[in-house]
């Protein structure tokens, strides 16, 4: 198995679900003990937090890529940035480190595509939604993203940084969760892309009006088909 590098604690909950994920599709696919040759750098999001409030996204790139090079010269063949939102500055870290770092919106725009899905809503953290850096990657794949609802983007990034980042689940955010996604289920909509690590700890993403695309589940898998392939 080649050996895979995760750079987590954005934040802890959603690196832990990838940590699972990962060796749990390892174990199904290998057998018996198996679990995958892994290296973890958990930051202190707090640090990425105050650059992201302060907008000063080329110290974040800085401190992400010192992180990616470390895993490189521990001997990961290949990097995850754990959080949708970071991968704002992928193209800065990935330039920086001599391995593939596997962007997360790609994976998900894959698997799409495999799927022959055309259209999508995206939900996320308030960058994912608004911003281009993450749904660039989606349309360059032929997939039409319906517009930011400011109002749900407002109350998700609430829930998300109030609630999820600290595994707070909540049942008012579950329904309001669900009250969004079927009223996007009302557009001509094929799926929703849960842009945000941690959102599955309040959507349930296999009984939904529509198909939901879980970018942590779907980011770990692609870590999977890495670790264990011979190419």
């Amino acid at each position: 198995m080649r050996k895979i590098g995760l750079i987590g604690g954005m934040s802890w909950v959603s690196t832990e679900s990838y940590y699972r994920r990962i060796n749990s599709e390892v174990q199904r696919k290998v057998g018996g003990f198996t679990s995958a040759h892994m290296l973890i750098e958990s930051v202190n999001f707090s640090d990425y937090a105050r650059l992201q409030s302060d907008d000063d996204w080329d110290a974040a790139a800085g401190l992400m890529t010192r992180s990616a090079k470390r895993l490189a010269v521990s001997g990961a063949t290949a990097i995850l940035i754990c959080s949708n939102a970071m991968h704002k500055i992928y193209e800065q870290v990935q330039e920086e480190v001599g391995v593939p770092i596997l962007h997360i919106a790609d994976c998900v725009g894959d698997k799409m595509v495999v799927d022959g899905i055309n259209s999508a809503a995206l939900i996320g953290t308030r960058n994912v939604m608004t911003e281009g850096f993450y749904r660039k990657r989606l349309v360059g794949k032929g997939i039409t993203l319906s517009p930011p609802d400011e109002e749900r983007v407002e109350e998700i990034e609430r829930i998300i940084y109030e609630e999820l980042m600290f595994h707070e689940a909540t049942r008012d955010s579950e329904r309001t969760l669900k009250t969004f996604i079927t009223d996007i289920a009302k557009q001509e909509i094929e799926a929703i892309v849960l842009g945000c690590t941690e959102l599955d700890l309040i959507v349930n993403t296999k009984s939904n009006i529509l198909p939901i695309y879980d970018s942590t589940e779907i980011h770990a898998d692609a870590a999977v088909d890495w670790i264990l392939s011979d190419n």
